[in-house]
């Protein structure tokens, strides 16, 4: 009994730590890919930035809980010298999801205007 207790001691940290690691990288990589088809979805033709912003917040809502707190900007931007745009997104991932605050994420996404889009 009390050599169970002693390894539950080290165990569980280490256990709800790559919990909350794998939860944190589950939400930047979701952000991460909603940013960047954001980004490719205002910089179509025809588009603008605020089509890619409602298509990045409708990836986000489709993919993450409505509790993380987040802001999604999809603007103009210069991507390697040429015009396109650019989707930003800030979120807080709160430790296992719980609420309490705890990891702050920012992600970006880019990509270059088609030929006849106006950034």
């Amino acid at each position: 009994m009390v050599d169970f207790v002693l390894v539950l001691l080290v165990l569980l940290p280490l256990v709800i730590g790559i919990l909350q690691l794998a939860l944190v990288l589950h939400v930047r990589n979701t952000l991460a890919s909603a940013a960047s088809e954001g980004a490719r979805h205002a910089a179509v033709a025809g588009s603008s930035a605020y089509a890619g912003q409602v298509k990045t917040q409708g990836l986000i809502d489709g993919a993450l809980s409505k509790d993380f707190d987040r802001t999604v900007v999809v603007r103009s931007a210069l991507v390697g010298g040429a015009p396109g745009y650019e989707a930003v997104i800030e979120a807080d991932v709160g430790i296992l999801g719980l609420g309490v605050p705890g990891v702050h994420v920012r992600v970006a996404g880019h990509a270059v205007a088609e030929v006849g889009a106006t950034p």
